[in-house]
């Protein structure tokens, strides 16, 4: 069964995003005024923007008649016209859905608004101009405010891990188990959004509400096609194949980036913010995993990753620090020794009861339940 966080529909109540708020607002109401409306296709409303007042308000990328757009800037509201020669809305009211960002993928990954939008970002990144850069922080901005819409009062852990695992591979099962233990668990599964360890999880917590056999069966089917290399085309349609039968999979969220243009988004994670800005969407998801982080193994973006959440907590900038397991003991000690120098830094501070190393994937829901435990007590 498809399930959301019950907060989903809860945001600002100066905001509007969808034309059910904007009938509803109107109607109860009778006024805009100070209002922010999103992204909302108002070409049909024009009777209720001209009745309405708009002193105050904000229309950011919502189509409307010449007529009523004169009106409301009459009243003193601003207007933001849409910009439909972008291949991406800069005022999106709401995260992206897989679907979404892999429309036209039977043409072809490359015709996909993903492929689309790197493709922009590229070329203008090269530009330096100062108008992209602007649309590029609108947008990123607007997808931090949906995602923080998307998760207020949930449980959220993080899962990181290296974007080069393959499907087909013990580990890629493993960190699917993960993710599905830990949406059994009651947490909300948050992933950097792209391939290898990172769909693995998405994909185990879209799989929670099914029997334990159809995640076996979903790797399987997936191993046909193990790594977006060469073919990204043909990676996402194995994903949209296993979606397709089994469609009522569990929420989770991916925040991949496109700086990282070559890692398309996975398509297990049912809600994905998607940034330009990789510096904001590391710290945000970071930020957000406010039940803690399993770190699975990987190289230097998962190396990053850690030391990016240990600064809070060592600092308690954040609060409370939040629970850090890392997953496999002669990858963190011996390949890539990370976990001595976590552990030398936490030495003495609240956050040493609150990081943790096991040696199978297994352990680390339980590592992280504990550890949360000790968070609370």
């Amino acid at each position: 069964m498809q399930t959301s966080p019950a907060h989903a529909a809860h945001h600002n109540d100066r905001e509007i995003e969808t034309l059910e708020e904007f009938d509803a607002v109107v109607s109860s109401r009778g006024t805009l005024a100070g209002f922010r409306v999103q992204c909302v296709d108002l070409t049909d409303r024009t009777k209720e923007l001209l009745a309405s007042d708009a002193t105050g308000a904000v229309f950011l990328g919502c189509p409307m008649r010449e007529n009523a757009a004169a009106k409301v800037r009459a009243d003193g509201a601003l207007v933001f016209p849409p910009l439909p020669g972008l291949p991406f809305d800069p005022y999106r009211g709401h995260l992206y859905r897989p679907d979404e960002l892999f429309a036209a993928l039977d043409k072809g990954y490359e015709e996909t608004p993903d492929a689309l939008a790197y493709a922009w970002f590229q070329q203008t990144k090269t530009d330096g101009d100062i108008y992209a850069s602007m649309l590029r922080s609108v947008h990123d901005d607007a997808i931090s405010d949906a995602l923080d819409e998307l998760l207020r009062g949930t449980r959220v852990v993080g899962v990181m891990g290296g974007h080069a695992l393959g499907r087909g591979t013990d580990a890629y099962g493993g960190a699917a188990r993960l993710g599905r233990a830990l949406a059994r668990a009651g947490f909300t599964v948050a992933t950097g959004g792209g391939p290898g360890a990172m769909e693995a999880a998405n994909l185990g917590a879209y799989a929670a509400p099914y029997d334990d056999t159809m995640l076996d069966e979903a790797c399987e089917l997936l191993a046909k096609s193990p790594s977006f290399v060469p073919s990204v085309t043909d990676w996402a349609r194995a994903a949209f194949e296993v979606r397709a039968r089994w469609p009522k999979g569990n929420t989770s969220v991916g925040i991949p980036t496109w700086f990282y243009g070559h890692q398309p988004p996975n398509a297990f994670a049912s809600h994905i913010a998607k940034y330009f800005a990789n510096a904001t969407r590391e710290d945000g998801l970071l930020a957000r995993s406010n039940a803690g982080v399993v770190f699975l193994p990987g190289a230097a973006g998962t190396v990053q990753e850690i030391f990016d959440n240990a600064t809070p907590n060592y600092y308690e900038s954040r609060g409370e620090p939040t629970p850090m397991v890392l997953v496999n003991r002669a990858h963190w000690t011996e390949r890539l020794p990370t976990w001595p120098l976590l552990q030398a830094l936490a030495r003495d501070r609240s956050m040493e009861s609150r990081i943790a190393l096991v040696d199978r994937i297994e352990e680390a829901p339980e590592a992280l339940i504990r550890l949360a435990h000790v968070n609370e007590s």
